[in-house]
């Protein structure tokens, strides 16, 4: 109980410390990629904070079933290098007991990664695209950024605005350029308001400017000043939900219309607890390590698991997704053969007689090194010992 109660409160701190760097790294790069969106006028500079939160949601899943991998592992290495495994082994342990505390810690994780993947990222992802969708069925207006091109929700215009002021309902120095089949149009003006006629329209109302209005090619341009000039903004009546990507369909959704769409969405969310529980046992025989070499190796060789795991399941969502294979056959080949690659591992480490277990392979090092060295240095060490 002394050793399971040391694990568990060792496995809990490198838990905490994982996800903390790996959380960090997510918010940090999620932050460069939203705001490098939002300079680009591709989502509201206010909506920024919100996206950074429900990108976080769609990936902490991933970032949970490392954390609680990279944990275990470790943990075990640190046993290992420490040679704390030697009393371990010597109080009458062995390997299989360290299931034990690492599932009292992982079950809870499991189960919160399951939480994460069938409702929380599901949400987010919805509330991400009713944000994007929002933005981009804003008042065309509302939609330039001072200093750049923009094109109206329509295509049939493009907006320059120098500065703005007031708000969104004031801009200055306007450039609006218009195509109608053929001809073509150019409006230029010092000032522009946005106006409301009651009705739901909007207007754009231009001070002190000029129209050019002709085809391209042709001499028959008209041009116009005006102190006043009104034009009619695009107004789009926002429709979140009319055409909502698979990936943010609810659970219950995904299971009402069955296709190789949603049950490739489906096999994902059903992969991520199953992975997470894997990849946590697999840890336990994975983190061995000789006390007298470095532990960076075992790090470098999780994370190579973690990916492959990642991409083997991607993969097998890509072929749902195709048609070319079906639910029923996709979603466990790839786990089950994974939970043997565990048992074997188990069964592996726990068989010290087998020719190539570690503790075999240290020991014949040892024998090696011994009979290499001068008959003066052996009883060098004999004396010392």
């Amino acid at each position: 109980m002394i050793f399971r109660r040391s694990l568990q409160r060792e496995l809990a701190s490198a838990a905490g410390a994982t996800f903390t760097v790996l959380f960090s790294i997510l918010v940090t790069w999620t932050l460069i990629a939203i705001l490098g969106r939002a300079a680009g006028g591709k989502v509201a500079s206010g909506d920024v904070l919100a996206l950074i939160v429900f990108r976080s949601a769609e990936l902490l899943p991933i970032i949970l079933i490392l954390t609680s991998f990279i944990a275990v592992v470790a943990t075990v290495t640190r046993s290992y290098r420490d040679s704390e495994m030697v009393v371990w082994f010597a109080s009458g342990q062995s390997l299989l007991g360290w299931i034990r505390p690492v599932l009292t810690l992982g079950l809870p994780m499991v189960a919160l990664v399951a939480a994460l993947s069938f409702v929380v990222t599901p949400w987010a992802k919805m509330k991400s695209a009713e944000f994007v969708e929002r933005f981009q069925k804003r008042e065309d207006l509302q939609r330039v950024a001072p200093g750049q091109f923009r094109e109206s929700s329509s295509s049939d215009r493009v907006f320059f605005v120098e500065r703005s002021a007031e708000g969104s309902t004031v801009v200055q120095n306007v450039f609006v350029g218009g195509v109608d089949g053929d001809s073509h149009s150019v409006v230029v003006a010092k000032q522009g308001v946005i106006e409301s006629d009651g009705k739901g329209g909007q207007f754009l109302v231009l001070s002190n400017g000029r129209r050019y209005e002709g085809v391209p090619g042709q001499a028959d341009f008209q041009t116009m000043e005006f102190e006043r000039y009104s034009m009619r903004v695009a107004t789009q009546a926002p429709m979140i939900g009319a055409d909502v990507p698979v990936a943010a369909l609810s659970t219950p959704a995904l299971l009402i219309a069955p296709n190789r769409f949603t049950q490739a969405e489906l096999l994902a969310r059903i992969a991520a607890p199953i992975t997470c529980l894997v990849l946590m046992l697999l840890a336990i025989p994975l983190g061995f390590v000789n006390p007298r070499a470095g532990s960076s190796a075992n790090l470098i060789i999780a994370l190579l698991i973690f990916f492959t795991y990642n991409n083997l399941v991607r993969l097998s969502e890509a072929s749902v997704k195709q048609g070319k294979l079906a639910f029923a056959m996709g979603w466990w080949p790839l786990h089950l053969a994974a939970l043997l690659v565990v048992v074997g591992l188990f069964a592996w480490r726990l068989n010290v007689n087998h020719r190539y277990h570690p503790l075999v392979l240290i020991s014949a090092f040892k024998r090696r090194r011994h009979l290499k060295k001068s008959p003066a240095a052996k009883r060098e060490e004999a004396r010392a010992e």
